[in-house]
Order: C-alpha cells, then structure tokens, then sequence
C-alpha cells in the first residue's frame, strides 16, 4: 500500500503524540522553570491532551494541505462512538450512588475473605472489579477500581507500590473484560463479523483471563503484604447514605448505557436524563468527574482522528506475521496503539484462520497495561489516579515496568494453556 503524503504526514504526527506522551514530566517541569507561560506547559504536560492536541494539529495540516472541505469530510467519516461512550459510562460510574453499589459489594467479599482487612480490599478492588468489566464494560471497571483505591490505597502507598498497583490494574482490565463479546473494545470491533458469542469468550478465552488476573492480584497482594497491612482502612464503606431506590435508578441508567452503547443518540439521551436527575437530587451526589470524563473523551477522540490514518502501514505489518508473531506482534503494538484498532484491522482481512483470529484477539488485549494509551480505559484510571502519584504525573516507564510482570503472566495463560 503505497501512502499519501497526508498520510505519511499523519504518521508523523502521530510518532510526535507518542513522543509527547512519554514527555509530560518535561512539560511540568517547564511550568516551574518557566512561570510566564505555566499555564500553557501545564496544558501540555496532561498526557489526555496529547492526542486531541496533536489531532488538531493533523487536521489544521491537512486542510492546508487538501483543502477545509476534504479535511471535514474526513472528520465526518470518523467513528467517535467510544470516545462519547467512555465519557458517559465514566461519568455514571463514578456518581455516587454506584460507587456506594460498588464499595458495599466490595465490603462484603472483604468481610469474608480470610484475610487482613487492607489486604482482602485490596486483593478484591484488583482481582473482582476487573472481572466486573465483562457486564459493566471496562471503562466502568477501571473507573469504579480507581476511585474505591485512590484514598484507600494510592493516597498511602509507596512509589513502588502505586506503580505495581497501577500497571496490574491496567492489565486486569484489559484482560478482565473477555468474558462477554461486548465489554471489551478490541473483542467488541469483531465480535460480529466473527461470531464470538458468550459460549466462545468464557470457553476460549475468558477463563484463562480471569485466572491471570487472580495470578495477578494474588501475587501483589502476597508481595506488599506487610505494606499493605500498614494502610489505615474503614471497616465501612467510604460511600453511604443514599436510599435504595436512588442507588436502583442509577444502576438502571449505567445498564442502559450499557445496552445502548452502540446507539450514540439513545445512550446520550439516558445519559442526559441521568445528569437532569442528577442535578435535581444534589444531597445524592459528590462532584460528577465531569472534567476527567472530558478529557479522557478527548484524548480517545484525538485519537480516532491520528488513528484513522495509520492503517497503511500498521495492516500490512500485522497482516505479514503468523500466528505466534501475530499474538506477540499485538502485544507490542497494543502498547503504542489503541488495541481496538488492531483487531478493527485484522476484521479487514478475509480467510484467517482461527488460530490467527485467537492470536489476535488475545494478543491485543495482553498488552493492554504497557502504557496510557494501549487501552481506552486506561486514561479513564489514570486521569482519576494521577493527582495521587509524584509532581501529579505518571510515569511511563515505571508504569510500563509495573505492568510488565502482570503481562507476562497473561502471556502464559494464554499461551501455555490449550485454545
């Protein structure tokens, strides 16, 4: 596939974006050295910005280059379905009355877990709310996980353990949305063309998920234990006074949301509706994360945008390798592509075989965890985490060694047991 120069100029651009993204902590750093133009470094160093901003840039470059009416058809033809979708389900997630839903559920696999309290917590936030995302989806997932450990575990946590904590949450829900066709975006791009149906997810892939993410959560909590024992913890939920019913209503608009999350009109209009209940019962609620959910919607849109325009050399690459390079190629592409796209990609090609389709799929959301931008929820968690972590930043290779470990042990469950 030979590129055009708008492509190649987007492929550019594209290589900036990620460069960008691994540099945040060099922006914040110019905000304190710099303080006549903090307000524009500190812009630049959110790593949601990133993508957004330099899709911006692409699309200024490409209407220069193609002319407004060209560059506008071209943003026409972009699919921003997820992007709306995180935004909403992160901002219905993260209400209060789910959170108090989610925290008592929580609370109650704790009370019998047989062990200490901040250990049990911990073991369950990582290892069951990632499985949550199979029903829930995984921006959901992400969202209530963050939220239930940011002041229970990331607010107190050692640097190594925020970034072992982060990187395997990550990779959990990555992985821990296999166990349905729909939650996961990489598994939901081709579940249709396909045939991946409940039976195939549990069978073939969704049990060797979940045992990865117990591995996970097991191994974490068994390593910090003598940390985590430390941790100062309520022995109730942190989120309560909200009736039944409010708590039900609630949990009726995230279902909907949920059902509908292929019908941007019906899911903004329940999410409307949700903001009108909402507002009128403000003793229910805490500050919506309406900012974060924005922000991570535009880094997700960004990019859509850039993404759009990398199929010439991402699909021949993909589409040159076997089944095992394609499984490990995957992997290693996930981390600086958003996973959907890969597997959106390989839906492509006709005739694959479903060794090559398992590879693939399985491929795509193993490396999930690597890095900020290799799953769409992960900038969900990590907008909410970030304010905990060091200069208010993450870094991207300690998050990337965080997650290493949890990656490989996906790899092996996915690879060592049979299809």
């Amino acid at each position: 596939m030979s590129p055009t120069t708008v492509q190649i100029v987007a492929a550019a651009l594209f290589a900036l974006a990620l460069v960008h993204t691994f540099s945040t902590k060099f922006f914040e750093r110019l905000a304190h050295t710099r303080p006549a133009h903090a307000g524009v470094w500190h812009l630049l160093a959110e790593v949601e910005i990133v993508f957004g901003f330099w899709a911006i840039v692409f699309m200024l470059v490409m209407a220069f280059m193609v002319g407004q009416t060209e560059a506008l058809a071209y943003l026409d033809a972009r699919n921003f379905n997820e992007p709306l979708f995180v935004f909403a389900i992160m901002v219905v997630a993260g209400s209060r009355p789910i959170l108090q839903a989610a925290s008592g559920a929580v609370q109650a696999v704790v009370r019998v877990t047989p062990m200490p309290r901040t250990m049990a917590f911990y073991f369950t936030a990582l290892g069951i709310v990632p499985l949550l995302g199979s029903f829930i989806t995984e921006p959901a997932a992400m969202t209530l996980a963050a939220l239930l450990m940011k002041d229970t575990v990331f607010a107190q946590a050692s640097r190594r353990l925020q970034y072992a904590t982060l990187g395997a949450l990550f990779v959990n829900v990555s992985i821990g949305g296999t166990l349905t066709p729909y939650a996961a975006p990489p598994i939901l791009m081709v579940a249709s063309k396909w045939g991946l149906d409940m039976n195939y997810m549990i069978t073939h892939i969704g049990w060797k998920a979940a045992v990865a993410v117990f591995i996970n959560a097991a191994v974490l909590t068994f390593m910090f234990a003598r940390e985590l024992r430390q941790l100062k913890a309520s022995n109730q939920s942190p989120y309560s006074g909200i009736p039944a019913w409010m708590v039900a209503v609630h949990l009726l608009f995230l279902l909907a949301i949920v059902v509908f999350a292929h019908h941007p009109a019906a899911f903004v209009a329940v999410f409307l509706l949700f903001m009108g209940v909402a507002t009128a019962y403000p003793a229910y609620q805490d500050r919506l994360i309406l900012r974060e959910g924005l922000l991570v919607g535009f880094f997700l849109g960004g990019l859509v945008v850039l993404g759009g325009m990398q199929q010439w050399w991402l699909q021949p690459l993909l589409m040159a390798m076997n089944e095992s390079q394609v499984y490990f190629g995957a992997t290693a592409l996930t981390a600086i592509t958003d996973n959907a796209a890969l597997t959106y990609l390989g839906s492509l090609v006709e005739g694959l075989t479903p060794e090559f389709k398992y590879a693939l799929l399985t491929g795509a959301v193993t490396g999930g965890g690597l890095t900020i931008i290799a799953n769409a929820p992960n900038p969900a968690g990590a907008s909410i985490l970030k304010s905990t972590f060091h200069q208010g930043a993450i870094s991207p290779l300690s998050l990337f060694l965080g997650a290493l470990g949890p990656t490989l042990v996906a790899i092996a469950c996915f690879r060592l047991f049979p299809m």
